[in-house]
């Protein structure tokens, strides 16, 4: 019995000193560049709610982050779908799909003919609404 106690102690130690997992968060922060204005906007999408950015609906399904002792690594998961501004409608096919590294913006962010789009950072809730004077 006494030979048990250090063997499980030892594996206990040994399978929990694996690599860190990414954790998710529940909001994925963007900048997006209206190439019209040439106006860059940071932006926040909460997950599984629609954002809008322009003429643009924003739907984050997942936002990753690795722990700070990692290397830095946040992906999200996103769907872009274009919004007809004459009657306000949803396109249902997303015209972007797919993962946004927040290390590589250029991998895998949107090029829109009027609007790119690329991750900041994820985090864990929305900031708050500034008063307005």
């Amino acid at each position: 019995m006494r030979s048990v106690f250090p063997v499980l102690v030892f594996l206990s130690l040994a399978l929990g000193a694996g690599a860190a997992r990414a954790e998710p968060y529940a909001v994925a922060v963007f900048s997006g560049l209206d190439k019209i204005t040439a106006h860059v906007t940071k932006f926040e999408a909460v997950k599984d709610q629609p954002t809008r950015f322009g003429a643009l609906e924003v739907i984050v399904r997942s936002c990753d982050k690795k722990p700070p002792e990692e290397m830095p690594q946040t992906a999200a998961y996103v769907e872009i779908r274009q919004i007809n501004e004459e009657n306000n409608t949803v396109d249902p096919a997303p015209i972007f799909k797919g993962w946004m590294f927040a290390e590589s913006p250029g991998l895998n962010g949107l090029e829109h003919p009027v609007y790119d789009v690329w991750l900041n950072t994820c985090k864990t809730a929305s900031a708050p609404a500034a008063p307005t004077p």
